[in-house]
């Protein structure tokens, strides 16, 4: 059963209809999702990167404290990431084709949990948008324990008659402040 809903502030007013669990077109990207976190998990970045659409917009908006009736504007302008497919690319060259990527030197060993994967069907024929649930957890060098941080990502997924491209992701951390020394990693 398709469920008609409205989305949240960031990702518009508009009313769209919600793609049923299950439905081939949901297991699609969930498998998606799946792949490109093993991607990741794996440092695979220069496959990964096969997977951003030359439009990207990925950005990580920093979170502010806000009382309840401020609730709307607890993301702020500023952003831990605000990438293009340019910026993108050269972050991904540094940290697979350089020796100067020192906040990666030695790499993160990261796991990758996405989950409640929500599919609506766009205006635009072959997009999505999908929002997904992320926790992350990161051990680094000879650390005894290891860091998480958990997120709600909202992203637009675009069939190019291939695979899907990420074509946006807007990642809403649950954290105003991280617990984490560097952030040179890609959620």
């Amino acid at each position: 059963m398709s469920i008609s809903m409205q989305i949240t502030p960031e990702t518009s007013s508009a009313v769209l209809t919600e793609v049923d669990y299950g439905s081939p077109i949901h297991n699609r990207i969930t498998g998606w999702y799946i792949r490109e976190a093993r991607l990741l998990d794996h440092r695979l970045l220069d496959e990964w990167q096969t997977y951003l659409a030359e439009d990207l917009v990925y950005k990580a908006p920093v979170r502010l404290t806000r009382r309840v009736q401020g609730f709307d504007t607890e993301f702020g302008t500023i952003g831990h990431f605000d990438d293009d497919h340019a910026s993108m690319t050269a972050r991904v060259k540094r940290l697979t084709g350089t020796k100067s990527a020192w906040s990666e030197d030695p790499a993160s060993r990261t796991r990758r949990f996405v989950t409640n994967i929500s599919v609506w069907e766009t205006d635009t024929p072959d997009e999505y948008k999908v929002s997904s649930y992320l926790l992350l957890t990161r051990n680094r060098a000879d650390a005894k324990d290891y860091k998480q941080l958990s997120a709600e990502r909202n992203d637009r997924l675009r069939w190019n008659g291939e695979r899907f491209l990420l074509s946006r992701r807007t990642i809403l951390l649950d954290q105003v402040v991280l617990g984490m020394p560097n952030l040179a990693i890609f959620l």
